[in-house]
């Protein structure tokens, strides 16, 4: 295998390390809000993504039914759609359950996960236990070769272009927004926060449903690259957890730093050894890591 063989594989290689760490992004960012910010262990968090991923489906599916014609153009608003019904369904559990259990991580962590299983058996039961996978547009199909004998696919590029555009709104609305404002406030010291007349119930209940609504966007991303089923979000709610606590639990620029190296070493080391064993080499090298610097790789200034 010659020298410009091998780079084109690793290249490959590194740009399918993109699409993983696009998915593990968005799910670390609505985990970030919502644990970082929160404190709150939101085991369902993969089935907000599900939501987002079904959305799709039934979206294409509903277009080529009735509007094949649409076909081409209905993703993008797909996709704000899966964004809205993860936003409303988080919004909805904050309101019946989340708010009652605040400052009681363990508690949110049990009732997070009778959450999780019980949507997916709703999946399951409304649109039924198989795995499927939504008619994409002929735009993200196929693959672009800026070199002989380098395939970069579409879809891949477009999951890269979503999650940017969504990660640079995240923190820019966390820093400049009204809302940004508001959390920030409530993490460095709540009582103060609703002295100075800020509605810290509130805050948190729209936190908590923009960081479902992420989710949302995340598993429309996972639709142009694999399939949903039922419980495709428990997937990726390990790898979630480990891109906030590896990164950082509070820092958002560490959720970014910290997706894009356990995405990486995880795609590159697939190419070497069977996907199980690069697994365990990634959590090994995380694990080591944290034994170091236990706090994360950029550790919050914030205390509680």
């Amino acid at each position: 295998m010659s020298f410009s063989e091998l780079l084109n594989i690793g290249l490959m290689q590194g740009f399918a390390g993109l699409s993983l760490f696009a998915v593990l992004l968005l799910m670390g960012l609505g985990l970030a809000v919502i644990f970082g910010q929160m404190g709150v262990i939101n085991m369902a968090h993969g089935e907000f993504m599900t939501i987002g991923a079904y959305t799709i489906y039934l979206g294409s599916t509903l277009v080529e039914k009735h509007a094949p014609t649409l076909l081409p153009y209905y993703f993008p608003f797909a996709v704000l759609l899966a964004f809205l019904f993860a936003f409303v369904a988080g919004w909805l559990v904050e309101w019946a359950l989340i708010r009652h259990l605040y400052k009681r991580p363990l508690d949110t962590l049990l009732a997070t996960w009778g959450i999780s299983l019980a949507m997916q058996q709703c999946f399951r039961t409304f649109i039924g236990p198989k795995e499927v996978s939504p008619v994409l547009p002929e735009w993200l199909l196929g693959s672009w070769a800026p070199i002989p004998g380098l395939d970069i696919p579409i879809n891949g590029m477009f999951v890269l272009v979503l999650t940017t555009v969504v990660t640079c709104g995240m923190l820019l609305a966390l820093s400049k927004s009204r809302w940004g404002l508001r959390v920030r406030a409530t993490v460095a010291n709540r009582v103060m926060a609703n002295a100075i007349g800020i509605n810290t119930k509130k805050t948190d209940r729209l936190t908590f449903a923009i960081g479902c609504g992420i989710a949302g966007v995340a598993g429309a991303a996972f639709t142009t690259i694999g399939s949903t089923g039922p419980t495709s979000g428990q997937l990726y709610i390990v790898d979630s957890f480990l891109v906030v606590t590896f990164g950082g639990a509070a820092s958002l620029f560490g959720t970014v730093v910290s997706a894009f190296g356990i995405a990486q070493t995880q795609s590159i080391t697939e190419f070497f050894m069977a996907g199980s064993m690069a697994k365990v080499l990634t959590l090994t090298l995380i694990v080591l890591i944290l034994m170091i610097r236990p706090q994360g790789l950029f550790a919050s200034k914030v205390r509680r």
